[in-house]
């Protein structure tokens, strides 16, 4: 039988979703957790794999096993997870759903501040000097236009197609000189969100025009887009099936 399990993390003190083999992970952590308490050995099959650092307010994931208690499941998962990890809801799905491949849609936020603040730091990123956020935004709306994003994907990847489709990208203001980015797509590449916030970041500045963001993205070469911005800020916040 196939469950679904919704959970969310801190991920400051992972080295990311992905089991690695010199790093604790989310999926090692929450893998192990589930083993212990259905006796037997479990893998876990998120949805997406989530950078070191970068965290999940909804995360969702599968695994397979005989017949369970969900609301039960979730409850002892709670109690034996680190506080970093919290799980909402286990439930029976069909068995031919998958986290990963029939998501349909995912979404981003990704937290800046211009302005120094202690409270903001641990998942905000401070971002020095005056940005144009209209300008950015501009920028933003152009990646509905395209459907390769090599610019910026991080390189040397096993994935086997570049293309994606984004459905929305915008920045918000929060609060007075806290700004949100929100990113939906049908899938991400690794590095994606943070790279494009990064060059977001260059047009904002006035180093980088709409035109010249545009030229990024149809170069097809990372080497042109703007730095990578601190895992930290970034939040996967939905998942849709």
């Amino acid at each position: 039988m196939r469950y679904f399990i919704y959970f969310a993390y801190d991920g400051t003190r992972y080295h990311g979703w992905q089991i690695q083999p010199n790093g604790i992970s989310v999926q090692e952590t929450l893998q192990k957790g589930l083993s212990t308490l259905l006796r037997c050995e479990v893998e876990v099959v998120g949805a997406g794999r989530t950078d070191a650092g970068v965290h999940a307010r909804t995360m969702a994931a599968h695994f397979d096993a005989g017949e369970i208690d969900c609301p039960q499941l979730a409850y002892k998962l709670n109690k034996i997870l680190p506080p970093d990890i919290a799980v909402s809801k286990v439930e029976r799905v069909a068995d031919d759903l998958h986290a990963r491949f029939s998501a349909t849609s995912r979404t981003y936020h990704y937290h800046i501040h211009t302005h120094k603040s202690p409270f903001l730091n641990a998942y905000s990123w401070q971002v020095y000097g005056q940005l144009d956020f209209q300008r950015m935004n501009e920028a933003a709306q152009t990646l509905m236009e395209y459907r390769d994003f090599t610019s910026f994907s991080k390189v040397n990847t096993d994935t086997k197609t570049n293309d994606c489709t984004i459905t929305q990208a915008f920045w918000e203001e929060t609060a007075p000189g806290v700004w949100r980015f929100t990113i939906t797509a049908n899938r991400f590449l690794r590095n994606m969100v943070r790279a494009i916030v990064g060059t977001l970041i260059e047009v904002g500045r006035g180093k980088l025009s709409i035109e010249g963001f545009r030229k990024v993205i149809e170069d097809k070469d990372r080497c042109r887009a703007g730095e990578s911005v601190p895992g930290k800020a970034l939040f996967l916040v939905d998942v849709t099936y």
